[in-house]
């Protein structure tokens, strides 16, 4: 009798426990193994101090990066409770750090607000680390424990004595969970911390990091207008920042916000301090809030006739950077990352209170008031004009042979999936790349010279530009109100330009673009930089590419000593014939492909501004910041 070797019972039941599930499958509990994930320890083990701040027990939090990698935490709250669970009889302390879902944070008096989102915190970042040691003053003692890999070594036991209350906590990131990398890095941690320091007013933060001797002090006591103010530092402002903050059934509701002479506008919201990157109802409620009252400010003074259309929503937020914070018992997170606030009491409680608020703000300060009418009102002029030059983009009839670009060499797929467009600086380059690139799913969209600077203009001036509007027509999404991500025509954009600083300024000024006016193209990952060569090194018959002098240097000593080699580096791509391009550049196989992502949507904004925008002084402060990391300038 044959066994049959698909059975399913009993035995093949696999019961997880204690932290084992975490270890097993870690991604369900901090995201991914990445980078991101190795971070996120980190905010686990914060969040627990900032919750002890919400709650008025700490004022301090220190964070110390150690040269091997570990991370210490240390806050002066109340320390984690030491005292015996009668349930499980062991120390609250261990059971906080080997049992999910213990805490302070269900349902019980220990927390009103909490910014955790699931609160398994500490206990995953047990799990996940080779190794943990918890410090508690509490009592007048300082009560310690350590663990491996979330395994208790010995009972809670008191080390000395303490006169102060706290908690710190010192973890290693096991490399058996993040085979990536166990390197934390600093502007990471800093960016996150700042941003931590901004929405909890009055505390301080530090940071030290003990691999290069920096540390950096966090603390402001204007909270979210602090951080108005940190956003628009490099920019030109109308008006000192409008704040407002009010509580309702509970719900603790902060704005800050500030009109800059810039065309971008800029709304950060958070919930329990945590970053709610797809908005949510306290996003809705605070946009419908703003339109509504301008408008109803604008017809009050005549700013906009009777018999105009009322201004939308994009034209009175041109120029605004907004922060919104607010902290809620019992928050419902939606959205394809849990980004997304989903509680729909907190809409109409943001809106009423903010409403309330902007037109006391307008009614005392008219001078303001008229300059932020008057940019919505250019705005919306603005806007009528971009839509009439949107038409040309458009394909305009079905009886036309093509509305796509003339110089666009399509791909004969028609799978977006699969297709991918080069975009690529100069005639003589599009040509070599035209004639080397697989016509099945490679299209050559060449560009003439640099693209207009897109941080400086309006989407009507914007639009006037061939070069821009030949990108548009080709990606096929639209812009503005037209765009719509799920027609794009190719799911890799690729930005082919020369390894010279020119190519690196047109490369520059077309990331502006994508990520001013298309951004959801680059937070789909569909962006990529392509990597020329620097070099072609050749002996005898034997050809040898090298990407960086590093790789040059490298090969010449494969090549061994005192051999000739034939050493060319090139100026540029239409130096390359189509096969050597496609060998090095366009070849899916053997090509090197960098993808465009968005870490960290406000250090973007923020660089974008310094490097393109209008004033000189920020884009100095950053050349003198990172020249020392730059050997060789090509000019």
């Amino acid at each position: 009798m044959s066994v049959n070797q698909n059975t399913y019972d009993e035995s093949q039941i696999q019961v997880l426990e204690g932290l084992e599930a975490v270890r097993k499958r870690p991604g369900m509990y901090i995201g991914s193994t990445s980078v991101r994930g190795l971070h996120h320890l980190v905010w686990e083990v914060v969040d627990n101090s900032i919750d002890e701040a919400l709650a008025g027990f700490c004022t301090k939090i220190e964070i110390i990066v150690h040269k091997d990698n570990s991370i210490t935490v240390i806050d002066n709250g109340r320390g984690i409770p030491v005292g015996e669970n009668v349930k499980l009889k062991k120390s609250t302390l261990e059971v906080v750090l080997t049992v999910l879902h213990a805490g302070g944070k269900f349902g019980g008096e220990g927390y009103k607000v909490s910014g955790g989102l699931h609160g398994v915190g500490v206990s995953v970042v047990n799990a996940l680390s080779k190794k943990l040691v918890v410090q508690v003053k509490r009592e007048g003692k300082i009560h310690q424990q350590e663990f491996q890999r979330g395994v208790p070594q010995y009972d809670l036991k008191i080390v000395g004595d303490a006169d102060h209350t706290g908690t710190a906590i010192r973890f290693w990131p096991d490399e058996e969970i993040f085979t990536e990398t166990t390197d934390y890095d600093y502007d990471t941690l800093q960016s996150r911390i700042r941003e931590l320091a901004f929405l909890n007013k009055g505390i301080e933060i530090s940071l030290t990091d003990e691999r290069t001797d920096v540390s950096n002090t966090f603390k402001y006591e204007g909270g979210i207008i602090s951080f108005v103010e940190y956003l628009n530092r490099n920019r030109e402002t109308i008006h000192a920042p409008i704040y407002t903050e009010g509580t309702k059934d509970f719900i603790q509701v902060e704005i800050a916000l500030q009109y800059n002479d810039s065309y971008t506008e800029n709304i950060y919201s958070f919930a329990n301090n945590i970053h709610t990157h797809e908005g949510g109802t306290h996003e809705s409620g605070f946009k419908s809030a703003l339109t509504r009252i301008l408008n109803d400010y604008a017809r009050k003074y005549n700013a906009i006739k009777d018999s105009d259309s009322n201004l939308t929503g994009d034209d009175v937020r041109e120029g605004l950077i907004a922060i919104i914070s607010v902290k809620i018992p019992e928050p419902q997170f939606e959205g394809q990352t849990k980004t997304k606030l989903g509680n729909s009491e907190v809409r109409g409680i943001v809106e009423s209170l903010f409403s309330e608020k902007l037109m006391e703000f307008l009614d005392e300060n008219p001078a303001i008031a008229k300059k932020i009418v008057e940019k919505g009102v250019q705005a919306a002029r603005a806007r009528e004009a971009a839509k009439r030059a949107r038409e040309l983009t458009r394909r305009k009839s079905a009886l036309e042979v093509s509305a796509l670009p003339g110089k666009l060499a399509d791909c004969s797929s028609r799978d977006a999936s699969i297709s991918e467009v080069y975009i690529v600086e100069g005639d003589s380059a599009g040509g070599s790349a035209k004639q080397g690139r697989d016509r099945h799913f490679q299209a050559i969209l060449p560009i003439r010279g640099k693209i207009l600077n897109v941080e400086k203009a309006r989407l009507d001036r914007i639009l006037s530009s061939a070069e821009i509007r030949a990108i548009i027509t080709a990606l096929g999404t639209g812009i503005g109100d037209d765009f719509d991500i799920s027609k794009a025509r190719y799911h890799k954009v690729i930005i082919m330009t020369d390894a010279d600083v020119d190519g690196a300024h047109i490369r520059t000024l077309l990331l502006t673009f994508f990520y001013r006016y298309m951004r959801k193209v680059v937070e789909a990952g569909y962006i990529y930089i392509a990597q020329p060569p620097l070099y072609k090194l050749e002996r005898n018959k034997t050809v040898r590419y090298a990407y960086n002098d590093k790789q040059r240097d490298a090969i010449m000593q494969e090549f061994g000593e005192g051999v000739k080699v034939n050493v060319q580096r090139y100026k540029g791509l239409g130096e390359m014939d189509p096969e050597q391009l496609w060998e090095t550049t366009m070849d899916p196989e053997s090509r090197t492909l960098l993808q465009v992502n968005i870490q960290d949507a406000m250090d973007a904004d923020a660089i974008f501004d310094a490097l393109m925008g209008e004033n000189v002084e920020p884009r100095r402060e950053f050349i003198q910041q990172h020249a020392k990391f730059v050997k060789n300038l090509d000019v």
